[in-house]
């Protein structure tokens, strides 16, 4: 992934078509994660519950933690100079309700951001708009 065109575009939801057209093999698109606007202070996206799904037809607590850390990493990538990376540290999800069909939208806000710490607050919806996961990522800004 080019992370410097990502820092060049300046506008959260061009910046997130970017990265949605230079996705590379993995996770991510392995479980249709589409990204909505990414700036540093904020990252929203959405993925599908069908192939991310628990064999009870409920979507995954799992998915819910990869969707939340993925969010925060991609928002934390922006805190960072392009040159320079930032990880998810600890994923905290706490599972309110079931997802059983359609999408499940998620939101990552920052918190604090420190010099080698940024903590964001994480929710997810599903499509009617009903919290089902909740919690937080930290991430590590590993600077030069």
């Amino acid at each position: 992934m080019e992370k410097a065109a990502l820092h060049a575009e300046s506008d959260p939801v061009l910046r997130a078509q970017l990265l949605n057209k230079m996705m590379p093999s993995g996770l991510d698109a392995r479980m249709e994660i589409e990204y909505l606007s990414i700036a540093g202070e904020f990252c929203s996206g959405k993925m599908p519950i069908a192939g991310n799904n628990q064999p009870f037809g409920i979507l995954h607590g799992g998915a819910n933690a990869v969707l939340a850390e993925s969010l925060a990493s991609i928002a934390s990538l922006m805190l960072v100079a392009s040159d320079q990376i930032s990880v998810g540290l600890q994923v905290q999800m706490t599972h309110h309700a079931a997802a059983r069909q359609g999408l499940v939208h998620g939101e990552a806000r920052l918190i604090h951001a420190g010099r080698s710490i940024a903590t964001y607050q994480i929710e997810i919806k599903d499509d009617s708009g009903k919290l089902t996961s909740s919690g937080q990522v930290v991430c590590f800004l590993k600077r030069n």
